[in-house]
């Protein structure tokens, strides 16, 4: 499925948000912006902000200030639930499957905020055209999946609500060298399709080789930025965070 053509605005625009865990401030007035059909990459240690960033933009987070524009409307301070109802889908850290339920049953959940049913079943087909193994495992306990398995789930079920942006969370997480690559390889295949993603990775070669932008976090701040092509002639940036 195709995005819609491309306007001069931003489709998502963080202004100066601030997030605090208790007393403790995760996140120190960031701003920035995502562009239609772009790959934006958060990169930056453990610790730096970039979970904290998505949670608050999906709403899991409350922001202390700040504003979130999406597609010109204003959701700062929304909850989870209305957001996601805007198509704004993040697959989270994780991937937080429900490991009880079969893989058809999690990725119908996918298509729960959806009107259009008709198109539902189709969109199921391209999932599983797309992901052949979750098709051959479909009455499977989603818990029996291999790890990369899951992340196939989890990237399913996000496309499933058919996502104006789509936020991954650490794709690659705890998977082998061969299914890092293919987590990629689908990344490129949803970016080839005009799905705008917001990137955050640890694996920071790898999110530089897809992004077309790039943010650095540093202590709830954004350090620096360029096109992925700058960031990576960075000296101080590679050795920082390419090692």
């Amino acid at each position: 499925m195709k995005s819609k053509p491309e306007t001069s605005h931003p489709i998502l625009e963080v202004t100066n948000l601030q997030t605090s865990y208790g007393s403790i401030r995760a996140l120190n007035g960031i701003s920035f912006r995502i562009m239609h059909g772009q790959v934006v990459s958060l990169i930056g240690a453990n610790g730096a902000g970039k979970s904290t960033t998505l949670n608050t933009i999906s709403g899991i987070l409350k922001a202390d200030t700040g504003q979130i524009v999406f597609f010109e409307e204003d959701i700062t301070g929304l909850s989870a639930h209305h957001i996601t109802r805007r198509h704004l889908i993040q697959v989270p850290e994780g991937r937080q499957i429900i490991a009880n339920m079969s893989v058809l049953e999690n990725l119908m959940i996918g298509a729960h905020i959806r009107l259009d049913k008709a198109k539902v079943q189709t969109d199921l087909e391209g999932i599983f055209e797309r992901f052949p193994r979750l098709q051959e495992r479909r009455k499977q306990k989603a818990g029996s999946l291999s790890g990369g398995e899951q992340q196939m789930l989890a990237v399913g079920r996000a496309l499933m609500m058919r996502p104006r942006l789509l936020m991954l969370d650490e794709p690659s997480m705890g998977l082998a060298p061969l299914l890092v690559n293919e987590v990629f390889a689908l990344i490129a295949e949803i970016k080839s399709q005009g799905i705008p993603i917001l990137l955050v990775e640890q694996n920071a070669r790898k999110a530089l080789q897809i992004a077309d932008y790039v943010y650095v976090l540093d202590r709830g701040q954004i350090v620096n930025e360029g096109s992925a092509q700058e960031i990576q002639q960075d000296t101080d940036i590679l050795s920082a965070y390419l090692g």
